[in-house]
């Protein structure tokens, strides 16, 4: 079947939306057509308001059903996802039919834990009374069925949720499970807590497979094979990230890979595939075991004290050297006793439909603990492939644990999810310094030989430098240890008060952002609030209603905070955002840059803290009406060698370094000026 002209579908889809032609989405979705019909690799940056989401859908979804080669589209947000799913997709694939008469069939797929297991439901499992245990894998230490968690981190249950007991929650549950056709927690509305979730569903090693005697009813099976049918399927990175970190085969066979925001692919792979261990997780894992399965477990009992007794003395920070002797002599003890857990744990072939489950929790458990450990006691940190560290959390409640991390993970992005295909990875920030080379370094494009790849900027449909103004605060001291000086806090008052609220802090810290928040408070009658006050959404959606408030917050805020219009007009940025000193897997990457020759400082650290830059300077400009201010409180991007890389990765505001000319023309905009001067 021939392929039908982007350019045509391209304006079908948009009159479909409702919306109007951009040059930038135009270019962008023949440039997508052109790399999918060459089977060649394109990074695409397009600016916030390009419509990026259409430019590929349109033909990625044309080049689908003409050619017969399926494609996954890989999304960071679940908001992102399901916009595309139940939103974009669905409208492109009906211009598609109408223009090729076959319309492009489109699934979604999500990891095991999203969906409902009616085994689990009828009682074919115990109740999960080891919260967070299940939901380990090997690889990660996170639930590697999971969608991308909530910016805030909380868990994902709605407020309501949170009013209602433990019990009304899977009560809702069991009935919900009656009626859903999915079984996908997202159509679950209101939600539920994480721990209700877990009394209803498994993880994909927990899950019988096979055996189960409601097989023909799995949801999670279901949308497995409407996804292996379907010409596009929907994912989300995190399970890019389990495909990359060697399980290639959660993903359909498919020929075309497109990632959306993919500025954060390299991150998210990386915490897919970081491994933790701690004596809680050893006797947890052990008592599971012992309940479930009685198996002999006195080996891993002596791992649990020995390793619990070794961490206590064992330092914060990375371990260059790998396990010190005594700390290695307790991981052996856990592998040891973790092995011989796991074999006496066989499935019983003739054991009930609860028997069963219950052995399989338990089985799964003891699998990742095996793994994990396996995992500390390789070649991997003398070989200089991982980063392994000792992590105590701050405050002290939790135990100290170790922590492994790979040092880079271009090379299994480019070898379990680049190669043999074409790919499109686009972002609104793909270039860093006014290039795409240390993206395409970080996403494996470099190391991809057999395929050719593009780097494309279709630029924004904002007039930047008529929007907005870049104020570099050059006069005030640079940022010390010792928090927010009083400098930069007298700064940040006049500067708020300027702009009548309607602010948007970004800070370093939580401390920074909550001294930030007291001083604004003692010295301004505009409503003021801090991250920490309320859920995170709850927070933006109070800063949003309300053009006089100011919300003031740490990195959570520095991504994906879309509030347009002018209860936005001054974002502030207290210094750049360097990755911490100690942070193991940044410091690690800058010295293997170092010893290559490299200039490890610029290949690391400024590279992260120019992503965050632009992130952070993109809050501000959101629709072609926005105008306003973001104001830098550190020198060093003005007075450093490296803050010319630094800004050319941020949007290209008007620059200045005149406080009173900013203070001026945030007055104006508070005062209803249609413009900046």
């Amino acid at each position: 079947m021939a392929a039908p002209d982007t350019d045509a579908l391209l304006a079908d889809a948009v009159a479909a939306l409702g919306g109007t032609p951009r040059e930038g989405q135009q270019r962008m979705a023949r440039a997508v057509a052109e790399a999918l019909a060459e089977e060649r690799h394109l990074l695409v940056q397009a600016g916030t308001g390009t419509g990026k989401s259409l430019a590929y859908l349109v033909p990625t979804l044309a080049h689908a059903v003409t050619t017969g080669r399926k494609a996954v589209v890989s999304t960071a947000t679940l908001a992102l996802q399901r916009q595309v799913l139940v939103h974009d997709a669905p409208r492109v694939a009906d211009v598609v039919a109408a223009r090729t008469g076959a319309r492009p069939d489109v699934a979604l797929l999500k990891g095991w834990h999203n969906y409902l297991c009616k085994h689990k439901v009828a009682g074919g499992y115990p109740v999960d009374e080891e919260p967070g245990l299940f939901s380990v894998s090997a690889a990660t230490g996170v639930d590697p069925a999971a969608p991308p968690p909530p910016a805030d981190g909380a868990d994902p249950g709605p407020a309501a949720a949170g009013r209602s007991t433990l019990s009304e929650q899977v009560l809702r549950l069991r009935e919900w499970a009656e009626e859903t056709p999915t079984g996908d927690r997202d159509d679950l509305v209101p939600g539920v807590s994480e721990r209700a979730w877990r009394q209803v569903s498994v993880t994909k090693m927990e899950c019988l497979g096979g055996r189960c005697p409601m097989l023909a009813e799995c949801f999670p099976e279901a949308a497995r094979q409407a996804a292996r049918d379907a010409d596009v399927v929907v994912t989300n990175h995190a399970m890019l990230g389990i495909a990359a970190s060697g399980s290639p085969n959660v993903l359909p066979e498919h020929d075309v890979l497109v990632v959306d925001e993919a500025h954060e692919l390299a991150d998210r792979v990386t915490a897919q595939a970081t491994g933790e261990l701690s004596a809680g997780v050893v006797e947890r894992t052990a008592r599971l075991a012992r309940r479930h399965a009685g198996v002999n477990l006195d080996t891993l009992d002596a791992a649990a004290a020995a390793l619990r007794a070794r961490l206590e003395v064992v330092p914060d920070g990375r371990l260059s050297q790998g396990l010190p002797a005594e700390l290695r002599d307790a991981v052996v003890l856990v592998e040891s006793g973790a092995r011989e857990a796991v074999t006496a744990m066989k499935p019983d072939a003739g054991a009930q439909a609860e028997e069963a489950g219950a052995r399989a929790m338990a089985r799964s458990a003891m699998v990742v603990l095996h793994e994990v450990a396996e995992r500390l006691l390789g070649d991997g940190v003398a070989q200089r492939r991982d980063v392994l560290w000792c992590e105590r959390p701050r405050g002290g409640l939790e135990q100290p644990r170790l922590r492994l991390a790979p040092l880079d993970v271009a090379g299994s992005v480019a070898t379990n999810l680049l190669a043999g295909r074409a790919a499109v990875l686009t972002s609104a920030t793909l270039t860093l310094g006014g290039t795409f080379d240390a993206m395409a370094r970080s996403l494996g494009l470099t190391l991809d030989g057999d395929t050719p790849w593009q780097g494309l900027d279709v630029g924004s449909p904002f007039d930047y430098p008529r929007q907005g103004i870049l104020y570099i605060a050059r006069h005030l001291p640079q940022p010390g240890r010792d928090g927010t000086s009083e400098q930069a806090l007298t700064e940040l008052v006049e500067l708020v008060r300027a702009a009548g609220g309607a602010t948007l802090g970004l800070f370093s810290s939580r401390r920074a952002a909550e001294a930030a928040a007291e001083r604004l408070r003692e010295e301004l009658d505009t409503p003021v609030l801090c991250q920490g006050d309320d859920q995170l959404p709850t927070l933006v959606r109070d800063f949003a209603a309300d053009e006089g408030t100011s919300l003031m917050g740490t990195l959570s805020l520095w991504q994906g905070v879309d509030v347009p219009g002018p209860t936005c007009r001054l974002v502030v940025i207290d210094r750049i955002p360097f990755p911490r000193p100690d942070d193991p897997v940044r410091s690690a990457r800058s010295e293997v840059v170092a010893a290559s020759g490299g200039n490890g400082f610029m290949t690391v650290a400024a590279t992260h803290a120019a992503l965050l830059l632009a992130q952070g300077a993109g809050r501000l400009v959101r629709t072609t009406a926005d105008r306003g201010v973001v104001a830098v409180l550190d020198p060093r991007l003005a007075t450093a060698r490296y803050g010319t890389f630094l800004t050319r990765s941020m949007p290209p505001l008007w620059r200045t370094h005149d406080g009173e000319v900013t203070r001026a023309a945030l007055r104006r905009l508070a005062a209803g000026a249609p413009a900046l001067a």
